[in-house]
């Protein structure tokens, strides 16, 4: 957890290109054309391949669509393309035993693989249990028959959201549920001596995604299994909220050094998916991040379980507090208060008032630079200490030291006092007594390319010594990528904030404005449910099942309910991504058939099968009903 090295798995045959070992980091991408249109598919595909996806999954609902396989393949293999195909089923045996036979690879869900999802609450004895599970094996043994005989590989996928009943009555809706539902079917593929598998855990919050693979691995190690991993956040959504997702979910993992093959699932065109893949392992391809060995083989935290480490409180930061979000002001021209609106402050001159966006920053870091206008009475302010010293009397004002000028100053703040300290500079400092001091905030920064296992070892030490001040993480970048810099951060700060560490945010890019910094931070700690400022949209990516158009349809959604925070709404194309996929969804707004809409309330059904031009207006008009609606702000 300290240093990267990634786990190695046992090489599987994927057609002609195998994944784990030694192999590298595999992408994929799936599908969202209509299976029985081969040439749609087809030309998708290619499109997929000539943009890097190296596996390419296709749904097969039915024997039909598995049947159309073959002539996929036929024609994919007469344009030069031979890249692997897997069956992705859902509900029907009939159809993964066929796929089978023509693909390279199925992938299949045990919460609806012969197992039942019907969201009942079932107490079985353990008599009542095995005897499922010897049903559930009789079933499965075809399959697993015909995939060593054909040597087809085969995907083993959890998704949290629709795990069975039977292992909801035993184990909850939990990460342990999710490994245990995988453990069932791995077992009965070595019971018949196939073990050509790969395992996933999928979920579409990334706290439980995580926490789930890290448990498998740990499960799978404990009983000599070293099966390869491919990873995914499951309807991570679109835009600038599904890559955060995906870079807390997978970036977090993979800087685990846990992995084998990813998919981002993105609410786009599939081929779009693949540069965001392609980004995520580009940091994981040298294998040395030339930290110095300070790892410990006994973690000083739980990495299954998330558990906030504990500080104290300091005015803003620390305690049972919100991880709070700093922006750097520093170098801006301070002459007129609407370049506030960037962090979420929109000032009115008519009425000679701000008003405070949801997503605005806590402080914000004005370095030696004065402004020459009133600031909001609730922006705080960061200054340097030496400027800090000429306006210490202004309400709201806190210097940031240098460990040096801390060291030494005659004079500090009664309330708030902020030490700006590098990892380098945290393990030399021999003498740690400042970080005891009382009304003391550490900004740690790491200068490493491995920022975020830098930042661990602190994090290890902090707990091991039971150092409890408040501390904020610091990153700057240097990318000249939009994208690189938002799946990079949201990978090193995901990572900590998930396991615990952090009680505020400061990220920097000088080829960044200020408003998508604000903008990331927050969405990263919206991404690790903790500190949610928005709506959430919990959207699947679209495949051949989907019933109307998916990228569309969010937007739409997106434009009349984008005010309501701390709601989550789930968008999906199907009933097979419909209300265990949703996982946690306030509200639900699924296809369930050609221009027609089922919405739900959780997982409880409220309307079913309404007309898609009415289902926008009748899931508000559900969202008004349960008082959960408010207007949007005149801004």
């Amino acid at each position: 957890m300290f240093s990267y090295s990634r786990w190695t798995t046992r090489e599987v045959a994927i057609g002609n290109l195998p994944m784990g070992g030694l192999n590298p980091i595999r992408i994929q991408s799936m599908t969202t054309t209509d299976t029985m249109n081969t040439l749609a598919t087809v030309e998708q595909t290619i499109k997929m391949v000539n943009a890097g996806c190296e596996y390419v999954r296709i749904t097969a609902p039915s024997i039909k669509e598995a049947q159309n396989l073959t002539n996929i393949k036929k024609l994919l293999s007469t344009k030069g393309y031979h890249v692997p195909l897997i069956a992705d089923i859902h509900f029907t045996p009939n159809a993964a035993e066929i796929a089978a036979r023509i693909v390279e690879k199925v992938r299949i869900n045990p919460g609806n693989y012969i197992d039942k999802k019907k969201f009942a609450s079932v107490a079985y004895t353990n008599d009542e249990y095995n005897q499922e599970l010897e049903k559930i094996f009789k079933k499965f043994t075809p399959l697993v028959r015909i995939c060593k005989e054909y040597g087809t590989a085969m995907r083993i996928g959890v998704n949290h959201g629709s795990l069975s009943d039977r292992i909801m009555s035993r184990y909850g809706d939990t990460p342990h549920g999710m490994v245990e539902s995988a453990l069932e079917f791995i077992s009965m593929c070595e019971n018949l001596g196939y073990h050509n598998l790969v395992i996933s855990m999928k979920s579409s919050n990334p706290q439980i995604m995580i926490h789930a693979y890290r448990l498998l691995v740990a499960t799978m190690i404990e009983k000599g299994m070293n099966y390869p991993l491919h990873l995914g956040v499951t309807e991570a959504g679109d835009g600038e909220d599904g890559r955060i997702k995906s870079a807390v979910g997978i970036g977090t993992l993979l800087a685990d050094g846990l992995g084998d093959t990813i998919r981002v699932s993105l609410t786009e065109d599939p081929e779009y998916e693949i540069p965001v893949a392609k980004k995520l392992i580009s940091r994981y391809l040298k294998k040395e991040d030339n930290l110095p060995n300070k790892s410990t083989s006994n973690l000083p935290f739980d990495s299954f379980n998330y558990q906030k480490r504990t500080s104290v409180p300091v005015s803003l930061f620390g305690g049972g507090q919100v991880p709070r979000v700093i922006v750097d002001f520093s170098k801006k021209q301070l002459k007129n208060p609407a370049i506030l609106s960037e962090i979420g402050y929109h000032y009115s001159a008519l009425l000679d008032k701000y008003t405070i966006h949801d997503i605005a920053t806590d402080f914000v870091y004005f370095g030696n630079n004065l402004p020459h206008f009133n600031l909001p009475g609730s922006l705080k302010q960061l200054y340097n200490y030496e400027t800090w010293l000429s306006i210490r009397n202004h309400p709201n004002t806190h210097p940031l030291f240098s460990l040096k000028e801390f060291l030494k100053a005659k004079e500090r703040c009664s309330e708030l006092n902020l030490i700006h300290l590098t990892t380098d500079e945290y393990w030399a400092l021999k003498d740690k007594s400042c970080l005891l001091e009382k009304n003391t905030v550490i900004v740690l920064e790491s200068t490493k390319n491995a920022k975020m296992s830098d930042m661990r070892t602190i994090y290890g030490d902090l707990l091991t010594q039971n150092y409890t001040l408040p501390i904020v993480i610091r990153y700057d970048y240097s990318t000249n990528d939009d994208e690189q810099f938002l799946l990079d951060s949201s990978t090193d700060v995901g990572a900590l904030i998930i396991d615990g560490f952090g009680d505020g945010v400061w990220l920097n890019s000088k080829n960044v404005s200020n408003q998508q910094i604000c903008n990331l931070t927050f969405g990263i700690l919206q991404a690790t449910r903790t500190r949610i400022s928005k709506t959430e949209y919990i959207s699947c990516p679209s495949c051949g099942r989907t019933l109307f158009d998916l990228q569309e349809t969010t937007q739409m959604i997106r434009a009349q309910t984008n005010h309501l925070k701390g709601i989550k709404i789930g968008i999906m194309g199907c009933i097979v991504n419909g209300p265990g996929e949703m996982a946690d969804a306030d509200y639900g707004y699924v296809g369930s058939g050609v221009g027609k809409i089922t919405l739900y309330r959780g997982k409880e059904v409220v309307k079913k099968n309404i007309n898609t031009e009415n289902a926008l207006d009748e899931l508000i008009n559900i969202i008004r009903e349960d008082n959960n609606w408010i207007d949007p702000p005149l801004i």
